[in-house]
């Protein structure tokens, strides 16, 4: 059995001072990291090199995205709909309302390794406890958009892929599991990958490393913990937080490893010992990562179809 190995405290890499920063990936074109404050509608882009970060506002709450083959837009999941959006000029093409009349919200998401966008929801209540009400669904290249045959989910989580993309990975974040499934067009039965241990946290947004292990954002435990193939913890990385939102892997090398943090829900208690929570951290691991998976499809697609 392969002993678990603590590294040292991930760094501050920018002090964000996010409410919920979360959706991070990299850009290998151009050497830059995206993410969303979900609360505050906002969309980052900091360059580390040039320490250049630029925002954009959203029309409404941004919960993830995905980079384009298309040099210069994102696709957009927003709250309430899928959109593409130029970052030059903001332009926003609208696609598909998600889960329209139902009391949820488009919540993690990422493109797997042949280019379509997958993502979750998550439920608002107006009153009440969240239920497994959600789903996950599939945008394709063509932009048709299909309900994926997995669980109701409250609080959708941790979608991320294998190297060969031949495995999903994904969550309920209140059942404190992350689950997998044989994937393809078609999807097999989802089996327990990996349960969160102790009485806290929840497991949050993940990433995928060259050798295909998980490495997940540990909610309310201020950790990154990486599982191997096997579901089995390989190593734990702190981070001077309490809430770690989701990982990626940048740099030139792929090698240093980036996850986003919130402020939100913590007093005023808390949030004077962790004075760095909101903020971009990073650890450069020796670990080398993957190159994020682009979307496929083209913006004008729809319109020019319909």
């Amino acid at each position: 059995m392969s002993k678990t190995q603590t590294l040292p405290a991930m760094q501050p890499a920018l002090d964000a001072g996010n409410t919920l920063g979360e959706g991070i990936v990299w850009c290998d074109r151009s050497q830059s990291l995206f993410w969303t404050d979900i609360p505050q509608a906002t969309l980052y882009r900091w360059h580390p090199g040039s320490d250049t970060l630029r925002t954009w506002a959203m029309p409404e709450r941004l919960a993830s995205f995905a980079l384009c083959e298309d040099d210069g837009w994102l696709l957009l999941a927003l709250a309430s709909r899928l959109a593409f959006f130029r970052l030059d000029d903001g332009h926003l093409e609208p696609l598909h309302a998600v889960e329209p009349g139902m009391a949820t919200r488009s919540n993690d998401g990422g493109c797997d390794r042949q280019g379509r966008f997958v993502f979750g929801t998550l439920h608002e209540p107006a009153t009440g406890a969240k239920q497994a009400v959600g789903g996950f669904w599939r945008l394709d290249a063509q932009l048709a958009l299909e309900k994926l045959d997995l669980p109701g989910v409250a609080i959708s989580n941790s979608i991320a892929f294998s190297p060969d993309g031949s495995t999903m990975y994904f969550c309920d974040s209140l059942t404190r599991q992350i689950h997998c499934c044989d994937y393809g067009d078609t999807l097999g039965p989802p089996r327990l990958f990996a349960s969160i241990d102790g009485d806290t946290g929840e497991p949050d947004g993940s990433c995928v490393d060259a050798e295909g292990n998980l490495w997940n954002a540990q909610w309310g435990r201020g950790r990154v913990v990486c599982f191997g193939r096997d579901g089995a913890v390989r190593r734990v990385l702190p981070v001077p937080a309490r809430q770690p939102t989701r990982a990626a892997f940048g740099g030139a090398r792929l090698e240093t490893l980036y996850v986003t943090s919130a402020r939100e829900g913590l007093s005023d208690v808390v949030l004077s010992a962790e004075r760095h929570a909101g903020a971009l951290f990073r650890a450069d691991i020796g670990v080398q990562g993957l190159r994020e998976s682009r979307f496929a499809g083209r913006p004008g697609a729809l319109a020019a179809s319909g």
